[in-house]
């Protein structure tokens, strides 16, 4: 007689995704046996301290937002919410432009007109520029989830141009969403990609940005591993996973490289694509999602740390405005961010987003360029001395979100049974982020313990834009002219065409519509 498994669950991936999974399941009264290659748990999310300073550095710099409402129920679990240090509201952003600084303010507005303020008080860009954002705007606004996932196969820069935006919002606005928040460059990235992430940004109000006062993965991962442990579960280290075990198409559990087998009815892999394609055995390779995998390319990043001698401001992040010929994306000065005294000298992280762009450059080079960027805004960089620095080579940060990817974001679900899958990049309806992770991690352990016969809700519900104003942006987008979901079907094969309104012939049409509400019973 076969001995029963020792453990009801194996989770190959000890990032955000596998934790929360684990967790999900060690709370519902099962035992995880989670197994993490690198001697780290934390995934893309991982810290460690610096040998030299003995201070917290994380892989890259990563933000919290308080729309993350899968990753604060985590953090709320394992009882680590006050963790985070929390920018005021005001500003949600700040983007600087040599030594100008421009605050986004959210405005005490409906959304998607709580942002118009700050928007209107833009200097960088014309009247005329932001103006020729709207018509396309409110149409996307007035998309539901299945209207914006038709527009995947489309490049996301085709659906702007088509669209009316003028060459200088591309530039200005949508060029540094692709580059900053979806890693990609914009004619590379998805238009559906796009527009469900801009939905989320103008369809939101209440967004706060949040960062760890510590190394990010000290806020969840030692937490993560109590509960796992307390629980009968138990987490291992630097134990990679060599291949899954089956019995026909079911998954019975794991080799790991060094010969040792776990057996469990249910296999949760929390992988970034590149890694599960390594286990897929050759037979599943012709099924959904296995076959897509490589459709996955992940973005690669390059993350600077700068010890400086002094204090050189303030803030705690800020973005630069965009310039292809640009390395940096955005800053954060960790000095005004962990817990410690206030006037200790600033320590700068920096992002260097979809690092295949550049030529190769050794350490030397990407810290001379970061800090000369640096000083562009705070020209007191280059008289402090530097007396620390180093760079990480990340990987992966995300998947890059090219068209055609968002279709192929794979279910939990496998077609292998007792087989699922976790990680930012699997289909949660949200961007390629530590939300969609954990998110992806709480509906792979509902799925483990729905088979139990445990029906638990452990997600968050998906976010859905609220009635009002994709009703109202329908009605925008009508009077404007913006084009229609079968224009945007259509729009890759069409020339451009100028659709942008004028500024008087905004107004008329604005005060035309204003006067037909106001006689309207």
């Amino acid at each position: 007689m076969r001995a029963a498994p020792a453990f009801d669950c194996v989770v190959i991936g000890g990032g955000l995704a596998g934790l929360t999974s684990a967790v999900g399941l060690a709370d519902a009264g099962l035992k995880p046996l989670v197994l993490e290659a690198g001697a780290l748990l934390g995934g893309r999310a991982r810290s460690w301290t610096d040998p030299t300073t003995g201070d917290p550095v994380h892989i890259g710099p990563h933000i919290f937002l308080s729309e993350y409402r899968n990753l604060l129920r985590l953090f709320d679990r394992l009882g680590t919410r006050d963790r985070i240090v929390w920018q005021p509201a005001d500003p949600f952003i700040t983007l600087v432009d040599g030594r100008r600084a421009v605050p986004i303010r959210p405005a005490p507005l409906p959304p998607p007109m709580h942002l118009v303020p700050s928007v209107l008080a833009d200097p960088t860009t014309r009247l005329a520029d932001k103006l020729s954002n709207v018509p396309l705007s409110a149409r996307l606004l007035s998309l539901d989830d299945d209207q914006v996932l038709a527009l995947d196969a489309l490049p996301a820069d085709t659906l702007l141009r088509q669209g009316g935006v003028s060459e200088t919002y591309i530039r200005s606005f949508w060029s540094f969403v692709a580059q900053s928040i979806l890693n990609v460059p914009l004619a590379e990235c998805s238009a559906a990609a796009l527009a469900r992430f801009y939905r989320a940004l103008i369809g939101t109000r209440g967004y706060r940005v949040g960062f760890p006062d510590r190394g990010l993965g000290d806020v969840f991962a030692p937490a993560a591993r109590r509960v796992i442990e307390q629980a009968g579960g138990q987490v291992l280290t630097d134990t990679r996973v060599a291949r899954f075990t089956h019995e026909g198409d079911r998954v019975t559990g794991v080799v790991t490289d060094e010969g040792r087998a776990f057996a469990a009815p249910h296999v949760v892999a929390a992988l970034a694509p590149q890694d599960l394609d390594r286990l897929v055995r050759a037979p599943w390779r012709r099924l959904s999602p296995f076959r897509d995998l490589p459709a996955f390319e992940p973005s690669r990043y390059l993350c600077v740390y700068l010890w400086f001698d002094r204090k050189l401001t303030r803030r705690r992040f800020w973005a630069r405005v965009y310039d292809p010929g640009d390395l940096n994306c955005d800053f954060y000065d960790y000095g005004n961010i962990l817990r410690g005294p206030r006037d200790r000298p600033s320590l700068i992280a920096s992002n260097i987003i979809y690092a295949q762009r550049l030529p190769p450059m050794d350490d030397a080079a990407i810290i001379a360029r970061t800090r000369a960027e640096l000083a562009e805004y705070l020209p007191a960089a280059n008289a402090a001395r530097l007396v620390h620095a180093v760079v990480h080579r990340v990987p992966m940060a995300i998947h890059c979100p090219r068209p055609g990817t968002e279709r192929l974001r794979p279910a939990t679900r496998t077609p292998i049974d007792g087989l699922l899958l976790a990680g930012d990049w699997i289909r949660t309806h949200l961007p390629a982020s530590m939300e969609s992770a954990v998110c992806a991690g709480w509906r792979a352990a509902e799925a483990v313990l729905a088979d139990h016969g445990h029906h638990a809700a452990l997600a968050a519900p998906a976010w859905r834009l609220p009635r009002a104003p994709r009703i109202a942006s329908r009605v925008l987008a009508d009077l404007l002219r913006a084009p229609t979901l079968p224009d945007l079907d259509v729009l890759a094969r069409r020339p451009p065409v100028d659709r942008t309104l004028s500024v008087d012939a905004m107004d008329r049409e604005m005060g035309a519509w204003l006067a037909d509400r106001a006689r309207a019973p």
